[in-house]
């Protein structure tokens, strides 16, 4: 059978502009040709594999059978560009912009705070767009489930979902506002008490909301594109016509009749079949898999029609899993609900697959035959003796889809010449249940970590088991059955003595290796016998409602372990103080007025770094890493890579014409490595694909040295960074022979990745003359860019011009390591004289470096009988990882805020910063406090817990309450700390709601609620002086406009919206004036890392100090004219001869810790909050719930509240991630695991508190802040360890339930194993466990 004939062309639209693709490749993707071949940039690139939704678009098809279109959003990161034919592509450069008209979703995003780095902001709007373009008015559960795929690390979603629920008739246009009922009705009551706070002088009254929803413009259907009636007539003409793309390495065959793709299987019966290419496509990409041929089967109509057959449902294997979705809900109201079970089985698992862009693009055949562990619907179709009808040139045939079929059993599989053409779902029994369970790290958008699937069927009218089927995913590599514990239970009653010996002859009969991929062994164990179990009740609760006499009532023990939790549609509340009502309406000092770049956020016109169009002669870089953790470097060989297609050069150190780096770390390995994804050189090419295809053939020899992984491994070694840091009050050793009681502990808190979306980025352009060059970078600290470049290519740093337009998201961790990327791609651009592009993968950009620190603590507690901690000794460690980077500094905070809110007269805390061979750990947002903080209330709910009293009495007797001293010798007044503490208990209702969480977990035995309420005290900015200083400079034009230079970075903490209203307040003008020029260090030299909380106000302040002086200037022009206009004023002063230029400066707070004398003031003040949360947790699988969450907040006098929330808000979800579920693996060899949204989970969407309630505290003053305020930056961070410590509670209650009253420990992250392996019953019990040193562990304790 000869190959069809090239076709002419790939024919789509994008954004209603017809595109003609002559040269399609088949393995090129849409995001590719998008931002490169389009020049579309407003799609991102996230994370390359349908992980994050940054890059979704909305793809519309026409089927000319059916005359019906479809919108569904899509990854375009996955989406093969020569699938496209006939389809109209939109992105959120066609939904609308500045130029033309915004539409309402991008307007009410950006109003309504909904974007801070604006990086995840066009996949937000495409997700939402994609949805009200099939269903004008959404439910919120259509809403929360379109945003399942879109990840953000910024805003905490509140801000998004709030945003996006104006849409649906279910949700009132005012809600979030403080307009709507709802609002005013929670708000009752709430005044606050004449002791919390006196009387206001800033404005009269409270404000709830932070935006306008009435003044949004409506819907406008006649801004959407319609679908091309060209695409409509060509889908009818190409119906007959087979679609062929050759590509240099692969030919996409797309052909139209059944007969015809099987004939093309039959002749490539190694060819895949991609419909949606989620699964082939991860395999190309994260493999390096390449397919002579790919087959495109989706203009097949056989395998994509549905029908009800006498026995079942028959669904093409070319539909979409949300076309399943679709069909079950038609069907299922449609069939008698005996009939339904495991439709209604498979509609729950579709639910939590995934996010919505892959349920649009993955078929149901591509799920069935890719067969992966995890796949959720594989082992429901199996329990539901789902009939796969293949067919291929020989003829059809149907096979069982069971568990031989997923266990890849040969006898039991499709030949490769065959096809899947659909699947015969049957209809269930009367005497039949079907269940199906699963467990992930986040309850939607994630692998399981073990899901299963379970049948029973019976003798009619009995109890008598006639058929069992039981499968069980992310046990091993292939999807697992049970047969023999199925094959001896048949004919036993379903009973507890049927339930004990089920759980045995599971635990017998499916065997976890303790080395077992994925680890979580004794968890995966335990899940196997806790879902039957689970089972077991959904089975007798199913016969008591068919058989109501046959079967008495479940045991009340046992109702709580059935239903799993719901999502509900997360309410807030923002309550911030008014401004005072004198002040003039121009002044936006005080107000929420919205991001200064939202608008171009939602619309894509925000421009990143990799945004930067090609420039000519640009060339590419991918690097070469080391495969070992510790190393010699023997022989480094390049000359096959040198030979390879389109490469320029291969630079390494000896390229480097000045200093390699600095003293603790290098741009390039020379002879030793110390961690896998240590850089050892760089291939430049003409291309980036080119370029990572050559760095494969650089051969590097190794000789192996020791390993240090860990930190009891560092300490063993005394490998350490530094010298010990440490403070102290009182005496220690004399106070412990005082004190009623001693208590020693450890606790560990676990790293974390920053997960920015935007990864790193350099582009180096050199210039023709003086060696000078210009660097755009995605960075928090462009100086460092500069001087780091400087010294590596030997020249001075004034020839070094670093540019950063805003960078998307960086929490810390664009501080040190973009200096060393962009030194690598400078040396690259010296060499070959050409500019070069350094962009990392998602991959790249997670094991290059490290995160946050990985903490160990161990401490000695001495109090009375009371609860008064009476003296405190600590020893704290962090794993710095292989370079020291910032972990000195780092251990240093640490040590300085280990006492968090807690006022203890004998104190002593020792730190020591571990050197290790991971990547190098570095500044991540609280740097230091999260952890220490965590161990600090770790400590003090231990001695609640020995002593038996309430938590929040022993924490608040040990509280900071009067001015006073800390054990640094700094003061500190922590009145407003205690009133946070008051307010917080108050608008949470804590005490009743604790009564309530008591009655409730008296009832429930296998589902426990909890709550705690947790106090702050977090110190800001840096420990010197010199790290506060920051300048500006202010240019005025003659036509008035405003031009502001400063030297921070805008990352999404609003740091320019703020220097704009601090500009537009102090040159008394409306923002409209001014404008802000992006982060160079060509008018701004010598500017120091935009960090630690207070990058917005030591700006602003050299901002005001410009502003100030060029307003001095104009005094007497304004005086001799007062009713002037300020143009009028502009023109005469220049008149005059009067400078409208002037710099700012601001020389920083004062700080100065002294170590030897342990004597501060160490920082410049403190922000003080708290935070109360309430969590229900699911003791037989360890998920759990955040019910709702309170936090009250000292701000002080905000500058702009809405953005202030904001970083509340993104700060409490980011420590959510840290304390609950982001957890970083390594192997025993040093090798991350974690490197992708697939391995690596952040909070998404159906994380965020049910009820989420921000309260700033009113009149309050910061007397060294600008304009009285504080930075918000990171200190919400912290306070989602009252989730942590809520779900603690939790656990405590079960196991108090089942008679274990000790004090334990749990350490962070609290995620589903931790909590599900806490909660100890008699399941936990049963499983077989391993001896620690018995084994080889797939992954090593990150601490």
């Amino acid at each position: 059978m000869a190959c069809p004939p090239q076709s002419n062309g790939l024919i789509f639209f994008v954004n209603g502009k017809k595109v003609i693709e002559r040269c399609a490749d088949p393995e090129e993707l849409l995001l590719n040709y998008l931002r490169k071949g389009l020049r579309l940039t407003g799609t991102k690139y996230g994370c390359g594999i349908g992980g994050c939704g940054a890059c979704t678009v909305m793809v519309s098809t026409y089927d000319p059978d059916s005359k019906k279109i479809r919108h569904f959003p899509a990854n375009s990161c996955l989406l093969p560009l020569c699938s496209l034919h006939g389809a109209a592509v939109t992105t959120v450069e066609g939904v609308g912009n500045t130029k033309t008209k915004l539409h309402p979703i991008q307007e009410r995003l950006a109003k309504c705070h909904g974007s801070q780095c604006g990086f995840c902001t066009p996949g937000m709007v495409m997700s939402m767009y994609s949805l009200l373009r099939n269903h004008p008015e959404p439910t919120m559960e259509q809403i929360l489930a379109a945003l399942d795929g879109n990840l953000c690390r910024c805003t905490g979603y509140r801000p998004i979902i709030d945003s996006f629920s104006v849409f649906s008739p279910e949700c009132c246009p005012l809600a979030g506002s403080g307009k709507c009922c709802l609002d005013q009705e929670e708000g009752k009551g709430k005044e606050r008490e004449e002791d919390l706070a006196p009387e206001p002088k800033r404005g009269d009254r409270m404000c709830s909301g932070l935006c306008q929803p009435e003044e949004f413009q409506p819907q406008d259907p006649t801004q959407d594109y319609i679908f091309p009636p060209e695409l409509v007539r060509m889908a009818d003409e190409n119906k007959e016509r087979t679609l062929v793309f050759n590509g240099k390495r692969t030919t996409w065959i797309s052909p139209i009749a059944l007969q015809e793709l099987l004939g093309l299987k039959a002749k490539y019966p190694n060819a895949p079949l991609v419909v949606g290419n989620t699964s082939v496509g991860l395999d190309v990409k994260m493999l390096g898999v390449c397919h002579p041929v790919v087959l495109y089967p989706a203009r097949v109509p056989d395998l994509h029609l549905v029908s009800m057959a006498d026995n079942g449902l028959v669904i093409g294997a070319a539909t979409h899993l949300a076309e399943l979705r679709d069909i079950l809900l038609n069907v299922i109201p449609e069939l008698p609900a005996e009939k339904t079970k495991i439709y209604c089985t498979l509609l729950k698992q579709l639910r939590t697959l995934a996010g919505e862009q892959i349920r649009n693009l993955a078929s149901l055949g591509g799920h069935i035959v890719s067969r992966g562990s995890t796949w959720d619907l594989n082992p429901v179709l199996a329990a539901g003796k789902a009939i796969l009808n293949l067919a291929s040139t020989d003829g059809t045939r149907q096979i069982p889809l069971n568990g031989e079929f997923l266990a890849r059993m040969p006898e039991a599989d499709l030949s490769p010449k065959e096809v899947l053409v659909s699947v015969l779902i049957p209809f269930s029994k009367e005497d039949e249940f079907v269940s199906a369970f699963r467990q992930a790290e986040r309850r939607k958008n994630a692998l399981s970590v073990t899901n299963c699937a379970m049948q029973v069927r019976f003798h009619p009218g009995t109890d008598v088991i006639e058929d069992l089927t039981i499968l069980y995913g992310g046990i091993g590599c292939t999807i697992v059955s049970a047969p023999v514990t199925s094959r001896k239970l048949r004919g036993r009653n379903w009973n507890k003595q049927m339930l004990d010996e089920a759980c045995r002859l599971i635990l017998e009969e499916i065997q976890i290796s303790p080395s077992a991929l994925g680890g979580k062994v004794e968890y995966r164990r335990t899940l196997l016998v806790s879902f039957f179990f689970r089972f077991y009740l959904e089975v007798l609760q199913g016969l008591k409602y068919m058989y109501p006499s046959q079967y008495s009532d479940l045991p009340k023990e046992y109702m709580s372990a059935l239903g799993e939790f719901l999502d509900y549609p997360p309410r807030g509340m923002q309550e911030y103080q008014d401004v005072d009502p004198q002040q003039p309406p121009h002044d936006p000092v005080g107000r929420p007025i919205m991001h200064e770049s939202g608008i171009k956020h939602a619309t894509g016109e925000a421009g990143y770094t990799d945004d930067i169009g090609p420039i000519d002669g640009q060339l590419y870089m991918a690097v070469v890493t080391s495969t070992r953790a510790h190393a010699n470097i023997l022989s480094i060989d390049t000359s096959e890579a040198l030979e390879a297609p389109g490469v320029v050069t291969v630079v390494s150190a000896a390229d480097i014409p000045g200093k390699n780096g600095n003293e603790h770390e290098k741009v390039f390995a020379e002879d030793e490595v110390v961690y896998i994804g240590h850089i050892i050189c760089g291939v430049v090419a003409e291309t980036y694909e080119l370029a990572k295809e050559a760095t494969k053939k650089v051969k590097i020899e190794y000789k192996d040295l020791e390993l240090i992984l860990t930190i009891k491994d560092a300490i063993q070694h005394s490998s350490y960074f530094s010298e010990e840091k440490k403070i102290e009050q009182g005496n220690v050793e004399e106070a412990f022979q005082t004190v009623d009681r001693i208590i020693e502990g450890e606790n560990r808190v676990g790293g974390q990745k920053h997960f920015y979306l935007e990864t790193n980025c350099t582009v180096v352009i050199p210039r023709k003359e003086d060696n000078e060059m210009d660097i755009h970078v995605s960075t928090q600290d462009a100086s460092s860019v500069q001087e780091l470049v400087a010294t590596a290519l030997g020249i001075q740093s004034c020839k070094i011009r670093c540019h950063t337009t805003r960078v998307g998201g960086a929490f810390g961790g664009k501080c040190t390591k973009p200096p060393f990327f962009a030194a690598a791609a400078a040396v690259a651009a010296q060499k070959t004289g050409c500019p070069v592009r350094f962009t990392l993968e998602r991959e790249s950009d997670m094991f290059l470096f490290g995160g946050r620190h990985p903490f160990e603590g161990k401490y000695k507690v001495g109090f009375m009988n009371d609860g008064r901690i009476k003296v405190v000794d600590l020893m704290y460690y962090v794993n710095g990882g292989c370079t020291l980077d910032n972990s000195d500094m780092l251990i240093a905070y640490v040590v300085l805020k280990s006492f968090n809110a807690y006022n203890i007269p004998n104190f002593r805390c020792r730190g020591r910063a571990c050197k290790t061979n991971l990547p190098s750990n570095t500044a991540f947002r609280g740097f230091g406090f999260p952890q220490s903080a965590l161990s600090a209330e770790m400590w003090v709910s231990a001695v609640a817990d020995e002593l038996s009293l309430p938590h929040d009495k022993v924490r608040e007797m040990n509280m900071f309450k009067a001015i006073t001293l800390t054990p640094f010798k700094e003061e500190v007044d922590p009145r407003n700390m205690v009133v946070c503490w008051k307010e917080c208990l108050k608008r949470s209702d804590y005490y009743s709601r604790r009564k309530a969480i008591e009655e409730f977990n008296k009832q429930n035995y296998w589902k426990k609620k909890g709550i705690e309420i947790i106090p702050m005290l977090f110190s800001v900015g840096f420990n010197a002086t010199c790290y506060h200083q920051a300048s500006a400079l202010v240019n005025i034009y003659l036509d008035g406009s405003v031009l502001v230079f400063c030297g921070g970075a805008e990352m999404g903490q609003g740091l320019y919206t703020k220097v704009l209203q601090i500009a537009s307040h102090e040159l008394k003008i409306p923002t409209s004036y001014i404008h802000l020029f992006e982060r160079s260090t060509v008018p701004i030299p010598n500017a120091l890392l935009t960090a630690g909380s207070i990058g917005s106000e030591v700006n602003g302040k050299a901002v005001q100090n410009a502003c100030q002086i060029l307003r001095k200037r104009l005094e007497p022009v304004i005086k001799k004219n007062p009713q002037g206009k300020w143009e009028d004023w502009i023109k005469k002063a220049f008149e005059e001869s009067i400078s409208l230029s002037a710099t700012g400066f601001f020389k920083g707070y004062f700080a100065n810790m002294d170590w030897e004398k342990g004597e501060g003031p160490a920082l410049p003040y403190f922000v003080f909050g708290a935070s109360c949360s309430e969590v229900e947790i699911d003791c037989l699988t360890g998920d759990h719930k955040n019910l709702r969450t309170d936090i009250v907040m000292d701000a002080c006098y905000s500058i702009n509240p809405g953005i202030d929330i904001g970083q509340i808000e993104g700060g409490f979800m980011q420590g959510l991630g840290l304390y609950t579920q982001e957890e970083i693996r390594f192997s025993p060899e040093g090798q991350q695991y974690t490197l992708g949204p697939d391995t690596y989970k952040i909070p998404a969407v159906c994380d965020v508190p049910e009820k989420f309630q921000i309260y700033l505290l009113p009149n309050t003053r910061n007397p060294i802040g600008i304009y009285s305020s504080k930075g918000m930056g990171e200190a919400g961070l912290f306070l989602a360890s009252s989730v942590f410590f809520a779900i603690k509670d939790a656990v405590a209650a079960a196991r108090k339930e089942r008679g274990l009253n000790d004090v334990f420990v749990l350490d962070s992250p609290l995620n589903v194993a931790r909590i599900r392996m806490a909660c100890a019953d008699h399941f936990t019990e049963m499983i077989p466990k391993n001896e620690p040193g018995t084994y080889k562990p797939w992954a090593i304790d990150g601490n």
